[in-house]
């Protein structure tokens, strides 16, 4: 940079060799350039100081930012593990009901029977992701794999509860989901109606259901022995169909299943003989056959008086069985219990000959469960009041 004293040393050294050539308005005019350049020269370094001090400012508020932003992800993860920890309660879901009831019955060629019974179950569910969900159940009740009733007595002794659910399910993809563990039966009861399984009735397996537009596809790997001690026993089964809408107030299900379970030459799976109507072996009293079930079945729902109709029916055959094989549904059902003050009606009319499914997942209630059965149900439901139905 050149200072001012410096300016008027080179300006005398340039007059004491060149004065005689430089006139006085020209000499002039080279000091002013140089003051202008001098100011000129000041003035960046002014402005170069500015902007070294701007440089350090952003520095040092970088390093704070930094420093804050760091302080801000920490406090966020803090407030995040927070949230989902809170969030837990709101994944879990409920259910359960209570039931008691009095019973008379009156089957052919037995005594006729009176008691009292009660029906609980209490279940949890849990959204353990988006597309996980386990549950756990406990119900009252015996080992009996179709009925969670406990009959009251021996003194008002304590009752004892059981596991009647333990399960997962995950949406492997849109329309299809995998379960597995002990579950609610995925194969649909037509209408409703307890015909080839009791509705208390919880497989253990593995099952795959799956529907796209109006087709749908329920399957399912179940084991009624799982212990090769105590001789296997595996059973697969498989339903599909169409739903159809033929009119805005009409709904129409069509399907086929196929049921086939390796019973022949099994003993009772609750170890106490009962085969529940199917037939045993003269000699062993284990089960004589196998049940390869092949079911139709079709379903018709609308609208009558204003409120819900349901139309059905169902027929199967058992292809292992020689005789006895066969067994078919049908019946209606009019309303539905939901509010109080709302009612339904259902009546049906089955005959279930000795082999033509598996007695012992089939109906518990009519004719004192099990196959070899027919006749007539009516059932009537009213509202009593918000979850209270008799």
């Amino acid at each position: 940079m050149i200072r001012r004293p410096i300016a008027v040393a080179i300006l005398l050294a340039l007059s004491t060799s060149g004065l005689a050539a430089v006139s006085d308005e020209q000499f002039q005019s080279l000091i002013n350039q140089m003051e202008k350049m001098n100011q000129r020269l000041n003035s960046l370094e002014q402005e170069n100081s500015r902007l070294k001090q701007k440089n350090v400012e952003l520095v040092q508020n970088t390093a704070a930012v930094v420093e804050k932003k760091a302080e801000l992800d920490e406090a966020v993860a803090k407030v995040e593990k927070h949230i989902e920890a809170a969030s837990w309660p709101e994944r879990l879901s409920w259910s359960g009901d209570l039931r008691p009831r009095y019973e008379y019955i009156d089957a052919e060629g037995k005594d006729s029977r009176n008691r009292l019974r009660v029906r609980a179950r209490a279940a949890i569910k849990a959204q353990v992701t988006e597309d996980v969900i386990v549950g756990i159940g406990l119900a009252s009740g015996s080992e009996d794999p179709v009925s969670t009733n406990q009959s009251l007595g021996e003194g008002g002794s304590t009752k004892g509860l059981n596991l009647d659910l333990a399960y997962f399910d995950w949406k492997a993809a849109p329309g299809v989901t995998v379960g597995m563990g002990k579950f609610k039966n995925p194969i649909s009861r037509v209408g409703g109606h307890s015909f080839l399984w009791d509705s208390d009735w919880r497989p253990e397996g593995i099952n795959l259901r799956m529907s796209k537009d109006n087709l749908f596809l329920n399957s399912m790997a179940n084991w009624f022995e799982g212990d090769s001690k105590k001789k296997t026993s595996f059973s697969y089964m498989l339903q599909g169909g169409i739903n159809l809408k033929p009119a805005d107030n009409l709904k129409l299900k069509l399907g086929v299943g196929y049921y086939s379970t390796a019973t022949a030459g099994q003993n009772s799976f609750l170890g106490d003989g009962d085969l529940f109507g199917n037939s045993p072996d003269p000699v062993t009293g284990k089960y004589l056959y196998d049940y390869d079930v092949l079911e139709l079945f079709g379903e018709l729902a609308f609208s009558m008086f204003g409120m819900p109709a349901v139309l059905f029916a169902d027929v199967v055959h058992n292809s292992d069985a020689p005789v006895n094989n066969d067994g078919y549904a049908a019946g209606f059902r009019l309303g539905k219990v939901k509010d109080p003050g709302s009612w339904d009606f259902r009546y049906a009319y089955q005959d279930l000959e000795a082999d033509a499914t598996l007695g012992l997942v089939s109906d518990s209630d009519f004719g004192g469960g099990g196959t070899d059965v027919r006749g007539h149900i009516i059932k009537a439901g009213y509202g009593v009041a918000k979850n209270w139905s008799t």
